[in-house]
């Protein structure tokens, strides 16, 4: 009998009305040094979407899914939500749990890669939040990276084949497929795998499709000009894929698991309009969102701890360890004024 008797699914948070926005942004940016007038700019994005960041309608819709799959096939243990940085609060949830009798759970975190803020960050807000409950508060063992896991890589090929279905054969071969991710400061990724990894999954999806004109870029880029981050943005991208004559490209976000606030704006908003005056069209895959084969994914992650399921990866990269090393994805040096990351 397995010793896990709860699945916690760990998030971002996002507001979800107009007077959330500003709360929200400062539980994003406590301890940082960010001017007022920056949380300004960034609430502006929120308000285009009536203050609404679509993350929290999103988990939901996943919760749904997976209480449905687990009812049919087990296993047969409830499902809790909490989040960083909105409601539910990790805090509030785990203290639920603790009242509903859970002892060890597992943590499902809603990233797919390795980083501080992707991975570490979530394991320190775990603890944080079961140090606030108390004594009772139950164990918390976090799943391991998925990036190259089976399901994931079928749930952004799908996604991926309906934006390329769209494309007559002859403007498909001359287009590029451009994934994009979150870019971190280059500080930040010295010190983890997230770029190769991104890479990796980038390669088996191309190699799925056989699409081999593909490049990985970045986006929502939040630190402040004086602090290196991952490039090529998305937006410089574009304008070199117009100078280079391209009529079509391909975007997909696979650096995110669904099509929450910074896939809207910054890809559907700011980028599309981009490529329109540019006199590219754009087209934008989606994420794996509530995709069958990625709620299987996660269903076998669980089973790899409940069951002892073998693990699952594609490609020549393996299996990352489910337990960091002390030394792996540590936080970088922030600057004197950072910027808010924007994940929601």
């Amino acid at each position: 009998m397995s010793k896990y008797d709860a699945l916690l699914i760990v998030s971002f948070g996002g507001p979800e009305a107009p007077d959330d926005v500003i709360p929200f942004l400062e539980n994003v940016l406590r301890g940082r040094n960010v001017p007022p007038e920056r949380m300004v700019e960034v609430a502006k994005h929120y308000e285009q979407f009536g203050g609404v960041s679509p993350i929290n309608e999103q988990n939901r819709a996943l919760m749904h899914e997976l209480k449905i799959l687990f009812a049919e096939k087990g296993p047969h243990i409830p499902i809790y939500w909490g989040n960083r940085n909105w409601h539910p609060m990790l805090d509030e949830t785990i203290k639920k749990m603790a009242e509903d009798g859970v002892r060890n759970a597992l943590a499902f975190v809603t990233s797919a890669y390795s980083s501080y803020s992707g991975c570490r960050q979530y394991r320190e807000n775990i603890e944080a939040a079961r140090e606030k409950v108390g004594p009772n508060a139950p164990f918390i063992d976090k799943l391991r990276i998925f990036f190259n896991h089976p399901g994931f890589v079928e749930a952004n090929v799908d996604r991926l084949r309906v934006a390329l279905n769209q494309l007559t054969d002859e403007h498909r071969k001359k287009s590029k497929l451009v994934f994009t991710a979150h870019s971190i400061p280059t500080s930040m990724a010295a010190g983890c795998g997230y770029e190769s990894q991104l890479r990796e999954s980038g390669k088996l999806i191309a190699e799925t499709v056989g699409h081999t004109d593909w490049e990985l870029v970045f986006q929502s880029r939040s630190g402040p000009a004086t602090q290196p981050w991952l490039v090529p943005d998305i937006c410089d991208y574009i304008e070199e894929l117009s100078a280079q004559g391209y009529e079509d490209v391909i975007v997909q976000p696979i650096g995110f698991v669904s099509d929450h606030l910074e896939v809207k704006f910054d890809l559907d908003k700011q980028a599309m309009e981009l490529a329109e005056s540019k006199g590219v069209r754009m087209l934008r895959a989606g994420t794996a969102g509530t995709h069958p084969a990625f709620i299987n994914m996660i269903r076998e992650l669980v089973l790899e701890k409940t069951n002892g399921d073998q693990p699952k990866a594609e490609g020549e990269f393996g299996l990352v360890p489910e337990q960091c090393s002390k030394s792996c994805c540590p936080q970088p040096t922030r600057p004197t004024q950072a910027a808010p990351e924007r994940r929601a």
